[in-house]
């Protein structure tokens, strides 16, 4: 029988934590790769049956294919700590790896944001590669937005995660923030350029993309809001960028 598991990486997350370990509790092994929390999370992740790693910060990526060299199992999936796995779900994935069809599967997610979970703006169904044999793929090596890279085929699984995303106002402002922070740096690793003019312009298309193309204004206030938050984020991504350049030279 193959043996699964469920990877998850941590900072400051007490809030999350608990519920996120106990809906893994169908793995055979949670890894659990903490950064140095100072909010209780480490203690909370002490008092479950998770294998608790405490390092340093590489970035997303390159954080969790820490974490993929530290599980025993065949199958790992790949699960962020604001991420619920529903019984369905759990199920489903357990029956995709006796069948064994598909050496990786993607599963779509619901998200909240602030009040509502999200049915447009590119968040719904947000199909994403998290379900996987140990020796098929990697992360990709990005501060942010990383991604599951492999060569093999993917199946669908037909669950949903449930991703608290956005609590609260401070936590939309704080990931602002830190996402475009990271951003800057791929951008700049990646030998992009940034401009007060191609913040503005890409600000701009980063709202049209998300209220209109793809349907922000279904989500009523959310979608608005979200919209702009897409749009800031944006912004101080390339402006960051532009003043990053300026530092290296």
């Amino acid at each position: 029988m193959p043996t699964l598991s469920i990877i998850i990486i941590t900072k400051n997350e007490a809030i999350n934590i608990l519920d996120c370990i106990n809906s893994a509790s169908f793995a055979d092994e949670v890894i659990v790769l903490d950064s140095g929390s100072d909010d209780g999370t480490i203690d909370l992740v002490k008092t479950t049956k998770a294998k608790l790693i405490i390092t340093d910060w590489p970035g997303y990526g390159a954080q969790k294919n820490r974490a993929i060299d530290a599980t025993s199992g065949d199958w790992i999936f790949s699960l962020d700590s604001d991420e619920r796995i529903p019984e369905k779900l759990a199920n489903e994935i357990q029956d995709a790896i006796k069948q064994n069809q598909y050496d990786v599967f993607e599963v779509s997610r619901r998200s909240l944001f602030v009040s509502k979970f999200m049915n447009h703006c590119g968040w719904r169904p947000d199909f994403t590669k998290r379900l996987f044999k140990k020796s098929v793929a990697r992360f990709s090596d990005h501060n942010v937005h990383e991604h599951l890279e492999t060569s093999h085929k993917h199946g669908r699984l037909k669950g949903s995660l449930i991703h608290y995303s956005y609590r609260d106002f401070e936590t939309v402002l704080e990931k602002m923030n830190n996402y475009s922070t990271a951003g800057a740096l791929d951008a700049l690793n990646a030998s992009k350029k940034g401009s007060l003019k191609k913040a503005i312009a890409r600000g701009m298309w980063a709202f049209i993309r998300t209220y209109f193309i793809r349907a922000g204004f279904m989500d009523g206030r959310e979608g608005l809001i979200l919209a702009i938050v897409n749009a800031e984020t944006t912004y101080y991504k390339y402006l960051k960028l532009s003043f990053l350049k300026s530092q290296k030279k």
